[in-house]
């Protein structure tokens, strides 16, 4: 049998191979400078691969800080992901959903099962007043019903606004009150670690003191629930007698779509809201050419429905795209570690797309599972939610990527709807730590505070020139001052802000560091957390870390790092290593005050470290 040969290496950078190129959809550099040249002709010819009930008069409009794509045209992007697949894909997989408990059937949706599904529920939300316009909300776990909901909403021009499950009624009430939402979806319960979680309970507490007037619940785990008459509706009840056929509402292009809140670490969530063409466009061509995918490929995004990721890559842009993919409901390592890894030999996977924190936490379980298993059907591996340190990074393309699949590391936001900085798999380079280049047709800058463009190797603040790109926010609902201040500010209402900070090596790969919030000035130096949590990293004792700056009287802050170790080694010695990993790597500027060992660290349901209450552990706060 012929061995399949590994990535092409030249120096710190690795190159897809021949046989890999021969066949990727994108595969020659040309297309960067062909978008270069003209980047509303690169979108519009990526628009004429989506089915308009009317053609656009203009691709680009900019009337600063706001703008338009493809103006007066008429899309509906449930056109597009489901009724254009039934010419060819009628019976093609369009998803399998994989549940939680090992032992319950998996559901899988054709098509056209997932065409007769969201016609039936978009006819059920019209049977209760919902019209173009209204704000849906959406409280659910990770269930097809879910994105069943996302399209019924979609098909009929409802703005539906998902609510990531394991938020908190108050932080689901906060979002419900900001949307005015008149309908809710939830359901009984799911399942998490093997427990049932009480799903309604926080849906019955949220809906308090706002406009939710009905309340659509799906029979999920069977727990007992609080049901209210006249207010609460089941899913199986509402959509039985519905026609399996809903009339598409034709939407403008800048219609909005849904709204999507950030999820107020720093403060009071942030309303994104994204457009109906724009986003569809970007959708499809993010998807398709970054994961290359074809026909018979089997995509899994582990990202939850809650989130951005879930939106683009475990809906919209697969669905789009005609593919199959995967939803999962819960743990990827429950109830074994190697939970995540028995899904992708179970319907060979062949693009898997998590998260830094996944990886880390694979990673700390060893490689002993892993041995006896090859990841053959695996083409391409990617890394998404945030910058991947270089010890994470080495480990996923060794141990799962076996050396010879592409490692995509992705740079993207709750704001810009999709994928916006990534090496595409057909043409590289990928480099450890490094995102990769801009997605062809994108222009973005690194400035100093100044708006002074820094050459190679410059450390400063990430920006994105126009035309920017398509799925890019419109606004942040109900709030255009905070979408002037937040993003148009900084450099004028010319240039998007990322408040990200990064640099650039010699072959234009940009390498995100970290939030410019979450960077410190220790006597004058600025250094971000992600930089620092990277270095230490590096060292192989070390499963897990965090950094956040405190203030100091003599140096401005200073930094303090939480480590996780998978040793037996004294505090000492590890903050020996820590403080020898930070000279080394950055300098001793970044020598912290002080190194905690802990056991674990304080994350969010989606596996982000919060370093804001780690801070708050020296404030007081």
């Amino acid at each position: 049998m012929k061995q399949e040969p590994k990535l092409i290496r030249k120096g710190d950078l690795y190159y897809p191979t021949k046989e890999f190129k021969k066949t990727a959809l994108v595969n020659s550099e040309k297309i960067y400078k062909r978008a270069r040249r003209n980047p509303k002709k690169f979108w519009a010819k990526m628009a004429g691969d989506l089915y308009w009930f009317k053609k656009w008069r203009r691709v680009f409009v900019h009337k600063p800080p706001y703008f338009q794509w493809f103006s007066k045209g008429k899309i509906n992007i449930t056109v597009n992901a489901l009724d254009k697949n039934l010419e060819k894909r009628k019976n093609k997989v369009a998803f399998i959903w994989e549940p939680e408990p090992v032992g319950e059937t998996p559901r899988v949706f054709t098509y056209y099962d997932l065409f007769r599904e969201v016609n039936k529920f978009a006819n059920g939300l019209k049977k209760l007043d919902v019209k173009k316009g209204d704000r849906v909300g959406i409280y659910l776990p990770m269930i097809p019903e879910a994105i069943i909901a996302m399209l019924g909403c979609a098909r009929i021009g409802a703005i539906h606004s998902v609510v990531f499950s394991a938020f908190s009624s108050q932080a689901l009430k906060v979002r419900l009150q900001d949307t005015k939402a008149k309908v809710l979806i939830t359901a009984d319960g799911y399942y998490r670690k093997g427990e049932i979680i009480d799903l309604k309970k926080g849906a019955d507490e949220g809906i308090k003191r706002t406009e939710v007037k009905k309340v659509i619940v799906v029979k999920r785990a069977g727990n007992e629930i609080n049901f209210k008459k006249g207010k609460d509706l089941w899913w199986h009840d509402l959509v039985k007698d519905e026609k399996d056929w809903c009339e598409p509402e034709i939407m403008d292009s800048e219609d909005s779509q849904f709204i999507l809140y950030t999820s107020g670490s720093t403060g009071r969530p942030k309303g994104c809201v994204h457009v109906c063409g724009g986003y569809a466009v970007q959708a499809k061509a993010t998807t398709k050419w970054i994961f290359d995918l074809k026909d018979d490929d089997i995509f899994w995004s582990t990202a939850d429905l809650g989130w951005i990721t879930g939106h683009t890559y475990s809906c919209y842009g697969p669905l789009l795209c005609g593919a199959t993919f995967i939803i999962f409901e819960g743990l990827l390592t429950w109830p074994e570690p190697d939970r995540w890894r028995d899904v992708i030999k179970k319907y060979g996977v062949t693009t898997f797309y998590t998260a830094p924190t996944a990886i880390r936490m694979f990673e700390k379980y060893g490689t002993g599972f892993l041995e006896d298993y090859k990841f053959d059907t695996l083409q391409i591996i990617a890394s998404v939610g945030e910058p991947i340190d270089e010890a994470a990074w080495k480990w996923y393309f060794k141990e799962i990527g076996k050396t010879k699949r592409p490692l995509l590391d992705t740079w993207w936001q709750t704001e810009t709807g999709g994928i916006l900085i990534t090496s595409l798999p057909g043409i590289g380079p990928f480099k450890p730590t490094f995102t990769g280049l801009p997605f062809p047709g994108l222009r973005f800058e690194i400035l100093d505070d100044k708006g002074k463009k820094l050459g190679l190797e410059k450390e400063g603040n990430l920006v994105l020139l126009p035309p920017f790109s398509p799925g890019l926010l419109r606004g942040i609902y109900k709030n255009p001052e905070k979408y002037l201040k937040t993003y148009w500010t900084d450099y004028g209402k010319k240039i998007y802000f990322t408040s990200d900070r990064a640099y650039q090596d010699e072959k234009g790969l940009i390498r995100v560091v970290g939030r410019a919030d979450d960077a410190m000035k220790v006597a004058g130096h600025r250094l971000t957390t992600g930089e620092m949590e990277s270095a230490i990293a590096l060292d192989k004792d070390i499963v897990e870390c965090a950094v956040v700056g405190i203030d100091d009287k003599i140096k401005g802050q200073v930094p303090v790092a939480f480590v996780v170790s998978k040793t037996n080694k004294s505090k000492d010695q590890i903050k020996a290593r820590v403080v020898y990993q930070l000279r080394k790597e950055i300098g001793p500027i970044a020598s912290p005050q002080e190194v905690y060992l802990v056991n674990d660290l304080p994350k969010t349901r989606s596996g982000k470290i919060m370093r804001r209450i780690l801070r708050n552990l020296f404030t007081g706060e």
